[in-house]
């Protein structure tokens, strides 16, 4: 599976803001069209399933595709009203999933 991935939520925010999240998960994203030097096809082996979770509420999802480059990188954003962390998972094709928590405090 991938390496630890990079987060970035805002540590505060107030009640009602509209934050910005930033993830970066570290993997190769192979999309099974190459060959190795041997001209075998190298198999497929791509994150297909990033969530994002907010005190376990669904808050962003996003179906990847072996067109996404190495490293995924997603950005969005999320509304809080209160305090809570988010959680989130990457699936990879062997069905091994990589999770991530960030807390964010509401004053």
């Amino acid at each position: 599976m991938a390496d630890v991935p990079k987060i970035r939520v805002p540590k505060t925010a107030k009640k009602g803001e509209i934050v910005e999240i930033k993830t970066l998960m570290p993997h190769i994203m192979e999309s099974g069209q190459r060959k190795d030097k041997d001209g075998k096809p190298i198999p497929r082996k791509i994150i297909n399933k990033f969530v994002a979770e907010f005190n376990g509420k669904p808050v962003f999802s996003a179906d990847l595709d072996p067109a996404i480059a190495a490293n995924p990188y997603l950005q969005f954003n999320a509304k809080v009203n209160e305090s809570g962390t988010f959680k989130f998972s990457w699936t990879d094709d062997d069905g091994s999933v990589t999770t991530a928590e960030q807390k964010i405090e509401v004053a």
